[in-house]
């Protein structure tokens, strides 16, 4: 598999994880509805804050992995990778509704983005997602860590900004396509676990190959 190869299926996990309606996206939209774009916005801000955290913690994590312990690589790469097909079943097999968009309880925009980068900070699968997700593309194959870290940064920021923050523009329109709509949820969760299932496939072909 080439780097570009590598970061394209890094894409792919993530706009599935992404656009599968849960917390993060009932935030955004709350706080739109509730108190205008800007706060919505800020909102998202907060989540993308609490996402370079945990971009951080999966480079540092993977870089000492690679560093002090490197016969566990493939190893945690295997089980990242079952772990991630697991996910992707499960969401094939779940049925993921909105049942509605309550109003936000936040005050101002600095509060949306404080409660948006604990609530993201706070979530303790998304730290066990990191570990299992990043050894998966983080390679020491493709050269230095840091280089590499910093792209796979940049692009989830730049995924949670254009959804959420797409989100926060059409918050109405959004708010009208996921509530209620039973059908259109459960397949986009079905489509994204699909996706989680193929990627997580190919990363352990690339983790069992000789």
């Amino acid at each position: 598999m080439t780097y570009t190869e590598n970061l394209w299926l890094f894409f792919t996990l993530l706009f599935g994880i992404i656009v599968v309606p849960g917390m993060d996206m009932i935030f955004v939209l709350a706080n739109s509805l509730t108190r205008g774009r800007a706060a919505g916005l800020a909102a998202t801000a907060g989540i993308i804050a609490g996402g370079l955290v945990h971009s951080l913690y999966g480079a540092i994590g993977v870089s000492l992995l690679a560093s002090l312990m490197p016969i566990l690589f493939r190893p945690l790469l295997i089980g990242g990778a079952l772990y991630m097909a697991w996910i992707g079943v499960t969401l094939i097999r779940s049925s993921i509704t909105v049942e509605h968009v309550g109003p936000a309880d936040t005050h101002s925009n600095w509060e949306a983005f404080r409660r948006g980068a604990i609530t993201c900070l706070i979530n303790p699968k998304a730290y066990l997602f990191m570990l299992a997700v990043y050894p998966q593309f983080l390679r020491p194959d493709f050269g230095p860590l840091a280089p590499q870290a910093a792209i796979m940064a940049a692009m989830t920021a730049g995924t949670q900004l254009a959804i959420y923050g797409g989100l926060a523009f059409a918050a109405g329109r959004a708010r009208d396509a996921l509530v209620g709509n039973a059908d259109a949820t459960i397949w986009v969760g079905r489509i994204a676990g699909f996706l989680l299932l193929v990627v997580s496939l190919l990363t352990l072909w690339e983790g069992i190959a000789p």
